[in-house]
C-alpha cells in the first residue's frame, strides 16, 4: 500500500492519498514510515521540477497535500518542523523586494523535508534578519530577491550579520531568478540555488556535514 500512498501523493490525488495513509495507520503502519512515503513522493515531484517535467502548480499543491498527511497521521503538534528538525533555516525576501512566491516554495519544501523554518516575509530589514539570527540560532539564513536591485540588499544583510558578530554561526544562501556565482560573490554568500531543488540540496548539503 505505501507505494500506492507514493502515486496518489505524485499524481496530486490528496483524497486518495489521506485515505491510504488512514488505511495504514488502521492496519498497524508506524506513522513515520507513512512520512517517509510521503517524503520520498516529493522528492519525486522535485526531481520532475528541476528536468522541467513539473512546474510551481504541482511543487505547491504536494506541499499542501504532505501538510495534510503529517496533520492526519502524526500526534497533535506534529508536522513540518516538530520534533528533532534536520537543521533550523531563517528565510526572507530582503529589502526592496516584495516577491514572494519563489521563496514561499523554498520555505515550503524545506518544511516538508523536515527542517524548523521561521520565515521572515518579504521586504525585510537587515536588522530583522540579525535579530532572527540571534533568536532563532538558525543553521542556514537564506536571502531571497527576485529583482537585480536586490542584490545590493542581500549583500547588506550579510555584513549586517557579520557586524553583529554572527556570521561564522551560519551559512548564508540566496536565490532568485537572476542569482548565480558572480552574485553570490559579490554578496558575500555561502552558495547560491539556481532553483527549488538546488537550495533544498544545498540545504541538505550543509546540515548533513557536507561542502
Amino acid at each position: 500500500m505505501s507505494r500506492e500512498l507514493k502515486e496518489a501523493i505524485v499524481a496530486l490525488r490528496m483524497d486518495q492519498a489521506l485515505t491510504l495513509a488512514k488505511g495504514m495507520l488502521a492496519d498497524g503502519t508506524d506513522p513515520l514510515a507513512i512520512i517517509a512515503e510521503g517524503t520520498e513522493a516529493m522528492q519525486e515531484i522535485g526531481r520532475r521540477y528541476a528536468e522541467g517535467q513539473a512546474f510551481v502548480p504541482e511543487l505547491i499543491m504536494g506541499g499542501e497535500i504532505m501538510k495534510s498527511l503529517f496533520e492526519e497521521v502524526l500526534p497533535e503538534g506534529g508536522g513540518p518542523g516538530s520534533g528533532d528538525p534536520k537543521g533550523t533555516v531563517v528565510i526572507g525576501t530582503v529589502q526592496g523586494d516584495i516577491h514572494d512566491i519563489g521563496k514561499d516554495i523554498v520555505a515550503l519544501m524545506l518544511g516538508v523535508g523536515g527542517y524548523a523554518v521561521h520565515d521572515l516575509g518579504t521586504d525585510v530589514p537587515v536588522d530583522d534578519f540579525v535579530a532572527a539570527v540571534r533568536e532563532h540560532d538558525p543553521d542556514i539564513v537564506a536571502l531571497s530577491g527576485l529583482l537585480t536591485s536586490a542584490f545590493d540588499a542581500m549583500r547588506s544583510t550579510v555584513e549586517g550579520i557579520s557586524a553583529a558578530g554572527l556570521r561564522d554561526e551560519v551559512r548564508i544562501m540566496i536565490g532568485g531568478a537572476a542569482v548565480d556565482e558572480n552574485v553570490r560573490a559579490y554578496t558575500g554568500a555561502d552558495g547560491w540555488g539556481s532553483d527549488v531543488s538546488h537550495a533544498v540540496e544545498l540545504a541538505a548539503a550543509w546540515t548533513d556535514g557536507g561542502a
